[in-house]
């Protein structure tokens, strides 16, 4: 089987202002065959996420006119804004929903199910969504909407803000990526209303990024991020979320919305494999976004100089959303209206700078989680994950059931690049389950084709192994294709085991189960609600390769010695020198400095060819 959604990279859809004109004629196209004679742009099947989506495509159209003043364009255009405002405003509370702060207050927003009572929990962000699309409407009617019609879509964008941040809680689904959308949709609506009116609603908007957004950031792996639906990252939303301090730093000129962008933009560049492949979320562990993630990737690629458009994105959701019928659906409109309007290359090229999350070369990456423990390991376009036994998840040494990848003290990280190859050393202390302090040095080696790991510790009891990773897909065009094994080496014992209890905590690879699909039958919340994929760390066991220590190695230690990738025999020796644990395989050398490092405590490592 192969994963549904993560699908080619995104920079791989061509760009260019003649490639763009093509999405647009072909939405063009689909919306005058489907333009009802109230004005109706909806797609027939659209029930829910509804509220914004003929405003959408008009907005879409608006931009076809203005690139190609095509004369069928202003009579659509006029109708479906008249179908909106008739049609599409609400100003009556809707029965349910939970956050107003004011009853009764007149103001209209957008609902996310039209019927009175129907999961009015979405209406927030379809509201959000509504004014986007009206904001963009107004950048784009000239020519298109007269005098009255422009008036009445202001003061609908104009009411919608006044919903959004006086008549309800703001952001009441802790979502970031909502929150941030709808400052990005302050900071445009200010510049279509009176001077001393748009700078309140400019200085509110701001405020509201700074004190409700900004101020809660979580902390992950390093960064500060917007917290999204109960995490700190989710592979849908945080993209789209830097799609929007994108635009609030294109219509605005802050620098905050620039810095942050940044931030999450390298966060973003460590946790992603070489590949593109990435899982983990509150919400969409394996589900990611399309074309909604494109702006802020290339615009914070480029500003970063980093390759962020390797990200796999559904390529099905490529230039806009669409029913499963494949027609299109104004849903996030917006975000391919901005992406057309900014000019931003790609940058293609990987950053060269060590990161202290990330290991890349080539077509090899090991991305590394707040305790520098590998969260995702690519190697020859094979992916693994984090392994299970025993409740504890991770890469490392386990004795009597007990894993040791936690750390009891400060972790420690050495990075060297020499020749063709690119090494990470990480040192932690672990605690025993007896209660023995223990340091576990993990040396991480590739020549961009292969990865060498080596962990060495003191002496354990009775029979460890290294809990090597959980192989979980590997590349097949432009598809992610679920596997059971890998290519993996080892210098001592190899062996791939998989759960012998049978339950939804036990995750067999051989399966016909997703990751995600896992972590939310483990969920306690429901999908859309809480963290659901917090259910992933309820996983009791998992498949798993494990590696036995390398046979003859020094007395005081045990050594794991395993290779990811293609090669020949595996050749691994270890001794003691005066310099440290030298390591020597059939492509390195390296010598692992004494536990206790330099005269600062950091660690020594030194390699060659």
């Amino acid at each position: 089987m192969h994963l549904p959604r993560q699908l080619g990279s995104l920079h791989d859809l061509p760009d260019s202002p003649g490639a763009y004109d093509e999405v647009l004629a072909d939405v063009t196209e689909q919306a005058l065959a489907r333009l009802t004679p109230e004005g109706n742009l909806e797609h027939p099947d659209c029930d829910d996420d509804i509220g914004d989506t003929s405003l959408g495509i008009t907005s879409l159209l608006a931009l076809a006119w203005q690139r190609t003043k095509d004369p069928r364009l202003p009579e659509a255009v006029r109708r479906s804004t008249d179908f909106h405002l008739r049609e599409r405003v609400y100003t009556d509370d809707n029965p349910g929903y939970p956050n107003l702060r004011v009853r009764g207050s007149g103001l209209p927003y957008a609902r996310y199910v039209l019927e009175a009572g129907a999961h009015p929990i979405g209406d927030w962000p379809s509201t959000v969504w509504s004014l986007l699309q009206a904001v963009n409407l107004l950048d784009l009617a000239e020519g298109l909407l007269d005098d009255d019609r422009t008036a009445a879509l202001r003061d609908m964008a104009r009411g919608y803000w006044r919903w959004l941040t006086e008549a309800t809680f703001f952001n009441p689904q802790e979502a970031g990526n909502q929150a941030i959308g709808c400052v990005v949709g302050g900071l445009m609506l200010a510049r279509h209303l009176p001077p001393q009116e748009g700078e309140r609603v400019r200085e509110r908007a701001i405020a509201l990024y700074t004190d409700e957004i900004r101020a809660h950031r979580v902390r992950d792996r390093g960064a500060l991020l917007p917290p999204e639906h109960g995490g700190a990252y989710d592979n849908n939303y945080g993209p789209i979320s830097l799609s929007f301090l994108a635009q609030a730093h294109r219509v605005s000129g802050a620098e905050i919305f620039a810095e942050d962008g940044e931030a999450v933009a390298r966060y973003l560049d460590a946790r992603l494999t070489t590949g593109g492949f990435d899982f983990g979320g509150p919400r969409y562990s394996e589900q990611h976004s399309g074309f909604e993630s494109v702006l802020g990737l290339r615009y914070f690629g480029h500003r970063v100089g980093a390759d962020l458009g390797r990200y796999r994105g559904d390529t099905r959701w490529g230039r806009y959303a669409v029913k499963p019928d494949g027609g299109v659906d104004g849903h996030f409109a917006w975000m391919l209206v901005w992406q057309i309007q900014d000019t931003t290359p790609w940058h293609r090229t990987p950053s060269t700078d060590p990161v202290r999350h990330q290991l890349r070369a080539g077509g090899v990456s090991v991305a590394f989680d707040s305790r520098m423990t590998p969260s995702l390991i690519e190697a020859d376009g094979t992916y693994l994950l984090p392994a299970a036994v025993n409740r504890q998840h991770g890469f490392g040494p386990v004795v009597d059931g007990f894993l040791l990848c936690r750390p009891m003290g400060e972790v420690r990280v050495r990075d060297v690049r020499t020749g063709g190859l690119a090494a990470k050393l990480v040192t932690k202390p672990v605690v025993t389950r007896d209660h023995v302090l223990r340091h576990v040095r993990s040396l991480y080696v590739t020549d961009g084709t292969r990865l060498w790991t080596t962990v060495a510790v003191e002496r354990l009891p009775g029979e460890p192994y290294l809990l090597a990773g959980l192989p979980y897909v590997s590349d097949d065009g432009d598809r992610l294709r679920r596997i059971a094994d890998a290519e993996v080496a080892s210098a001592g014992g190899l062996r791939v085991t998989h759960p012998t209890a049978e339950g939804p905590e036990y995750f067999d690879a051989r399966a016909d189960t997703t990751q995600e699909q896992a972590a939310f039958t483990l969920a306690a919340d429901p999908r859309g609600y809480g963290n659901p994929d917090e259910g992933w760390s309820h996983l009791v066991a998992s498949t798993a390769i494990e590696a036995t220590p390398v046979p003859g190695g020094p007395d005081d230690l045990d050594v794991f010695a395993v290779r990811y990738g293609p090669g020949d025999t595996f050749r691994a020796s270890f001794a003691h020198t005066a310099d440290g644990l030298t390591v020597r395989t059939e492509a390195f050398t390296a010598v692992i400095g004494d536990p206790a490092g330099d005269e600062h405590g950091e660690p020594l490592l030194t390699l060659r060819g």
